[in-house]
């Protein structure tokens, strides 16, 4: 029998103007483990701030766990802790991705494991949205529908495609886009990306996903589905699409859907929801 999807919902605070709804995905695919990890978080330091985090990790049949679930521990213990006087949500971004770097390379000398884990993290925080990236997985931010940016993959194969050394697509991408240079844990430097959009507005949102998901889509096909229909509906269609194009060989997917949107007309009077 085919394994069930974990999706879930929330409806976290909103910045004055939106509607924030959120939710996250996952399958284990054609896999023995579940290394994914992705989570919708909020904090009563961050009041009416949304963190979307996702966490694809990678070595072995524990070490993956191990390290996805590392990323996924830093960020909820960081979120949950008073920020310092002066801390921004940039300096909370990297603080989560250098600590858990750091601890899965201490684990990785003490196991003698090679544990690490892709991330992408998004806070939502009034009109601000903000993320940080290493790895493969992807952060897509899509206005109205349509591409307004995307993270770039730390994989020698982006790498030597962004040199001219491959054609995009080309017969010779397929053998290095699945190797990192950057990643949480790794064993050599780490590189961190970060990225802002300053204007969020209505219609406006963000799509953070693993290889397992994002490889079975094309950028317009993506925004389509997340745009036209309520996130818990696009995050179902993205996984069984994922699912059935991958033709039983599809490795653990996950998904956050993060969306801005209008907020429900309001019965000034009896200060809920008018249902009309």
């Amino acid at each position: 029998m085919p394994a069930e999807p974990s999706i879930r919902t929330t409806r976290p605070a909103a910045p004055p103007g939106f509607k924030l709804t959120a939710c996250v995905a996952e399958h284990i695919g054609d896999r023995s483990d579940q290394q994914d990890r992705v989570a919708i978080l909020t904090s009563q330091h961050y009041p009416g701030t949304l963190m979307a985090l996702l966490a694809d990790g990678m070595g072995g049949r524990s070490g993956g766990r191990l390290a996805s679930d590392q990323v996924m521990s830093t960020a909820k213990n960081l979120f949950e802790e008073s920020p310092g006087a002066g801390a921004t949500i940039r300096d909370l971004l990297k603080q989560i991705a250098t600590e858990a770097h750091a601890v899965i390379r201490l684990t990785a000398i003490a196991s003698e494991k090679e544990p690490h884990s892709t991330l992408v993290a998004l806070v939502v925080q009034r009109s601000v949205a903000s993320w940080v990236h290493a790895g493969d997985s992807r952060l897509f931010h899509f206005r109205d529908g349509v591409l307004a940016t995307k993270t770039i993959d730390h994989s020698y194969g982006s790498r030597m495609t962004a040199d001219g050394q491959l054609v995009e697509g080309g017969p010779e991408t397929d053998r290095y886009k699945n190797i990192l240079f950057s990643a949480i844990g790794i064993g050599h430097e780490l590189r961190l990306d970060y990225g802002q959009v300053d204007d969020l507005r209505t219609g406006d949102s963000f799509v953070l996903a693993s290889d397992g998901l994002w490889a079975y889509f094309t950028e317009r096909e993506l925004g389509s589905i997340v745009h036209s229909v309520p996130a818990r509906e696009a995050a179902e269609t993205l996984v069984r699409l994922a699912r059935e194009r991958a033709r039983g060989h599809g490795d653990n997917l996950s998904v956050a859907i993060v969306k801005l949107e209008k907020p429900d007309p309001v019965d000034k009077d009896k200060r809920r929801p008018y249902r009309g």
